[in-house]
């Protein structure tokens, strides 16, 4: 049977609460298998398992029961391996990344950060930034709305520098919050914001992480930004001893559903 992997420990974390159940209908129960000096918290995997909302929490669940005992090493949702032979050699193969990746994230979490315009706000900044667009959109006004080219023209010259801006104001967002983050992991572009950014932050440093978003919304008005954490720190861990299900949820978002 195909095994479901939570997360990796240290071979000498606490034991996990007894009967804890993870993913799955009824939910598997879970179970710890050791090799390397280290310990992978798995469960069976369920057939047809889907991202659904009950089975994004039980697999948050488990983290956070295992991660009451200390680091883990979380993996994605929907992370499966062939077998448990299959988890206990890749433990064994890369004992010296996962020690090392457990000390660099041990008393640490992951704060997924994203922002976009506020569209109103920030056609306010353009037209106060570019005297080129303010003038254009003065004689289209002047002239009863302007011909169908200078629309297409005031249009095209918003929409570069709104683009222009979006990467401006992701810049500054990154660079107000990364001095109080120990490590910054950037998401992929295409996921409709203009800032998709997960830092990794000491939970003691929680409220002054925090604090500086709170700073970053008040310098920056224009920009909606949302904070989701803390979260295990997925960002920063690199592929575990299982690929990821085809119907896998992304990991910093995987526990906001």
């Amino acid at each position: 049977m195909s095994t479901y992997v939570y997360g990796i420990t240290a071979g000498s974390h606490p034991s996990l609460p007894e009967g804890l159940a993870g993913v799955g209908e009824p939910p598997r129960e879970v179970r710890v298998i050791e090799a390397g000096g280290l310990a992978a918290v798995v469960s069976d995997a369920p057939e047809g398992l889907r991202p659904k909302r009950r089975e994004l929490l039980a697999h948050q669940n488990v983290l956070s029961e295992a991660g009451a005992g200390g680091c883990v090493l979380p993996m994605r949702f929907g992370s499966v391996a062939p077998d448990d032979s299959a988890v206990t050699a890749v433990l064994a193969e890369r004992a010296e990344h996962y020690k090392e990746r457990l000390g660099a994230l041990d008393g640490r979490v992951e704060y997924n950060v994203k922002a976009n315009h506020v569209e109103e706000a920030v056609l306010h900044h353009v037209m106060a930034e570019n005297p080129e667009i303010r003038a254009l959109a003065e004689s289209n006004r002047q002239s009863g709305g302007g011909s169908y080219e200078s629309k297409i023209q005031l249009g095209e010259m918003v929409a570069a520098a709104i683009q222009g801006k979006e990467a401006e104001d992701a810049v500054v967002l990154e660079r107000a919050l990364e001095p109080v983050a120990d490590a910054v992991s950037v998401g992929p572009e295409s996921t409709g914001w203009l800032a998709n950014v997960s830092f990794l932050v000491k939970q003691d440093s929680a409220e002054e992480f925090l604090a500086a978003v709170e700073r970053a919304r008040g310098d920056m008005p224009h920009l909606e930004v949302r904070v989701n954490g803390p979260l295990p720190p997925y960002s920063f861990v690199e592929p575990g001893p299982a690929e990821p299900a085809g119907t896998a949820a992304g990991g910093a978002d995987a526990g906001a559903g």
